[in-house]
């Protein structure tokens, strides 16, 4: 939230009455005291939005009876002002939150310019931090000042050399005022909560407290890192050494600022960008949107401006928001509620995962009962109580997890979460030696879990095996993992309860056709702690062959898309423990290797790189980023997403979920939605099943 002036897309409360207003002035301003104050406010940004917009539409309806104290009437709702003056006015955003609304927005600013278009237009994210004024004198950097009320704001100089993208001194030595978000990355939230707890504080509820709180602080004994993200800069000759500055389009001036050693978004995917028309800006909005959940700092929607200074002074400014940009907010990713419960659940591998039953709320337009904790040090982390108000995060379609807790709001009749002593499963002991508890039994504490997930769809896919033959196959010891399958027999399936010929029969045609799934099928089988379908396909694309990933170490792992320096050890060492298993697969002669894979720096004694990189291109989809969407007909209508997914690597593409700019190709089958309209506004290639059937014959089955 970059300012408590923003109105929601939700609906907003409704007020019938002064009394009522009254009540809602009181209850915005309480929040927005305790959000501008102490960085903590016990009402999430959605809620607030409905509220301050139910304000909103009382006060257009009765503008004679609007309050003094309203939070529409300055910016920052004024709380919080300062001792500096700003040389210019730091203003808000106003917001759009649909396509139909940034076409009226449009249209109002272009009458503004006497009924012309726009000369050209400028899209970038809209950072969820803290508004910062870095004045540099000379190239020296002396004086960071909060936003505050616009007019004034707060000295927290204090901070300088602690902030990522404000060096102490420029590329060239100019003066020079910056303005830009203060933020965290994920790194930096978790690093400053460490040293916060290791100093006796609370830790912070999410990143957007922490910025604020850690730029007020000026008596703490520590300083945390975080990073600035420049936005705009005061270019009149009046505030700058550098004359060239007025001359610059927006676009231009964040990409000189890069240059001055700023930081910026460029060399991010969501970088500044220049449109020539609404097309092109409503789709980098949406490419925005989906690439919102992947990023390392937080974002809310994107900002749209008039790229031209011409443009920007004939539209002028109002006394709160420019006329010549806005915000398109995107669906609110997080929401405070209360924390009802903790449940704990082991899963496959014998991890004891502890997950919060919540107070339910909507969020992103899904009501949200459960979320993710992590771990039980996670929960130490976040010093998380029973009944907290907590902080719930859904970004994209990711699971949601809790955030954090806003310990301010606590009443006293909290309680702590009680952890379990034994697995909650069996009843055997934990191993508690790592931050993620385990059964000390291991995978045979969920040895039925694991055999139905390695042969659910997404894995193996032998159909007919459901959960209740499992279940008989390891009471009765037939098997103890899913690689004795291969080696079960007639007669010993003809012994289980409900067994006939036919079905014994039936279900070891589909054992033995899953010997010929493709490697990343059987190492998603595996059920290696960090992988999924879409990670054991890249591993397998990427080595080729299960020998291959068992040889490589951990700097090996670390070069497949995805895999961190976190993620690389933990897989090295679930192969280890997974070893006898994949013993069984290679004696049963079941496929470990990935069809079509081309050693990517083996040469042959008389080949040049140049005739290898040129053999790679020889497959249909090579170098290609292919969007599947919607229902699949004809020769694929039997395919799974999985399947489509596998196809288009066999063809020596690469899939991706989202549509935008970098997109080569979109599948476009029975009602394929958005997806599709976003593919034809930005002139991609759209072809049909059957079309994408015919151009990947070579490699279809």
């Amino acid at each position: 939230m970059k300012a408590m002036t923003t109105t929601s897309a939700a609906p907003a409360v409704a007020i019938a009455e002064e009394n009522t207003y009254r009540e809602a002035v009181a209850q915005a301003r309480e929040a927005a005291d305790a959000y501008y104050g102490t960085g903590e406010s016990g009402m999430d940004d959605d809620t607030y939005d409905r509220l301050l917009r139910g304000i909103i539409a009382w006060e257009a309806e009765h503008p004679d009876q609007v309050a003094a104290d309203s939070p529409t009437q300055q910016v920052a709702a004024g709380v919080t002002t300062g001792d500096v003056e700003h040389s210019v006015r730091m203003l808000s955003l106003g917001n759009v939150f649909s396509d139909e609304q940034v076409h009226d927005w449009a249209a109002s600013l272009e009458r503004r310019l006497d009924g012309r278009a726009v000369t050209a237009w400028a899209v970038e994210p809209k950072l969820d931090g803290v508004a910062l004024a870095a004045r540099y004198l000379d190239g020296k950097l002396v004086r960071l000042v909060t936003r505050g009320d616009g007019s004034t704001g707060e000295d927290v100089s204090h901070t300088i050399g602690h902030i990522v993208g404000l060096p102490r001194t420029l590329a060239e030595p100019i003066t020079v005022e910056v303005r830009g978000e203060v933020l965290m990355t994920s790194g930096q939230f978790a690093a400053a909560n460490e040293l916060r707890t290791a100093h006796g504080g609370q830790p912070f509820a999410n990143r957007r407290n922490a910025s604020s709180g850690s730029l007020r602080a000026k008596d703490r004994a520590y300083q945390v890192e975080q990073t600035f993200l420049a936005y705009d800069a005061l270019t009149d000759p009046e505030y700058t050494s550098d004359l060239t500055l007025a001359d610059l389009s927006h676009t231009q001036l964040i990409a000189r600022l890069a240059t001055l050693g700023i930081g910026t978004t460029a060399g991010t995917k969501v970088a500044t960008l220049a449109c020539a028309d609404l097309d092109e800006v409503l789709a980098r909005i949406h490419e925005i949107g989906a690439l919102r959940a992947g990023l390392d700092f937080e974002l809310d929607g994107a900002v749209i401006k008039a790229d031209t200074r011409a443009d920007q002074v004939e539209a002028g400014t109002g006394s709160r928001t420019p006329h010549w940009a806005t915000a398109y907010k995107f669906p609110a990713a997080q929401k405070i509620t209360k924390l009802k419960a903790v449940e704990w659940n082991v899963g496959r591998t014998g991890v004891i995962a502890p997950r919060a039953i919540l107070e339910p709320v909507e969020v992103g337009g899904t009501t949200i009962t459960y979320a993710s904790l992590h771990n039980v040090a996670d929960i130490g982390r976040k010093d998380l109580m029973l009944g907290d108000k907590v902080f719930v995060l859904r970004a994209g379609e990711v699971i949601p997890r809790v955030e954090g807790a806003v310990a301010g709001q606590r009443t006293g009749d909290e309680q702590p979460i009680v952890f379990p002593e034994v697995c909650p499963r069996c009843g055997a002991d934990i191993d508690k030696s790592g931050e993620r508890w385990r059964c000390d039994r291991g995978r045979a504490c969920g040895q039925v879990e694991a055999i139905r997930y390695a042969v659910a769809r997404d894995a193996l896919d032998i159909d007919g095996l459901g959960e209740k033959i499992v279940i008989q196959l390891v009471e009765k010891q037939m098997i103890e993992d899913f690689a004795d399958l291969f080696t079960l027999t007639r007669e010993q399936l003809l012994t289980l309860d409900r067994m006939g010929e036919k079905s014994a029969d039936n279900l070891l045609v589909a054992i033995a056709n899953a010997k010929a799934k493709p490697l990343n099928r059987v190492f998603c089988a595996l059920g290696v702690l960090g992988t999924g379908r879409s990670m054991s396909l890249r591993i397998a694309t990427h080595f080729g062959s299960m020998q291959a990933i068992q040889a490589a170490d951990t700097v090996a792992l670390e070069l497949v898309d995805g895999i961190g320096g976190e993620k690389a050890p933990v897989i090295v060492a679930e192969l280890a423990e997974l070893a006898p298993v994949i013993d069984k697969l290679k004696a049963a002669e079941v496929n470990l290797d990935q069809p079509n894979f081309v050693m990517p720096a083996a040469l042959d004694a008389t080949e040049t790189e140049a005739e290898s990189e040129e053999a790679g291109t020889g497959l249909p989809l090579a170098g290609m980023t292919v969007v599947v969407t919607g229902g699949m007909t004809g020769p694929l209508a039997a395919y799974s997403r999985t399947e489509m997914t596998e196809l288009i690597a066999t063809a020596g593409g690469r899939a991706s979920s989202s549509v935008s700019a970098r997109t080569s190709l979109v599948v476009a089958g029975e009602k394929a939605g958005s997806k599709l309209d976003k593919a034809q506004t930005l002139g991609l290639e759209v072809i049909t099943p059957e079309v994408f059937a015919e151009r990947l014959s070579a490699v279809l089955d």
